[in-house]
């Protein structure tokens, strides 16, 4: 019972970093009067599914493609320039950083070397 207890703890700060880290990005999309300006957001939509697709359904056959597919996918979000990154003050990242990192040690080692 101790172990689920602490995987749960790990679980719920993992989550709250990503909610303390996603505060801060906008991911917005626009309208484009020619079609080859949208092709890096569009390419970035299907090679993240492509990526996701591949990690979950064939995770032995596609081997390293699916994680390169999201590679790129996260690269190409970048550059169709559909985030925008806010500015944040230093303890909502000191939180979100502890949090995401804590959670992480917990949820695989069950412990937290200090």
């Amino acid at each position: 019972m101790g172990r689920l207890l602490i995987k749960l703890i790990g679980l719920i700060l993992l989550f709250t970093g990503l909610y303390f880290f996603g505060q801060n990005i906008i991911f917005v999309s626009g309208y484009y009067s020619y079609f080859y300006r949208s092709l890096p957001a569009t390419a970035s939509v299907l090679a993240t599914m492509a990526g996701i697709f591949a990690l979950v359904f064939f995770p032995r056959e596609t081997g390293n493609l699916g994680w390169i597919f999201l590679g790129i996918g996260i690269v190409l979000v970048f550059l169709s320039g559909g985030v925008i990154l806010q500015p944040t003050s230093l303890w909502n990242f000191i939180v979100a950083f502890t949090a995401l990192a804590s959670g992480y040690k917990l949820l695989n080692e069950g412990r937290i070397n200090f």
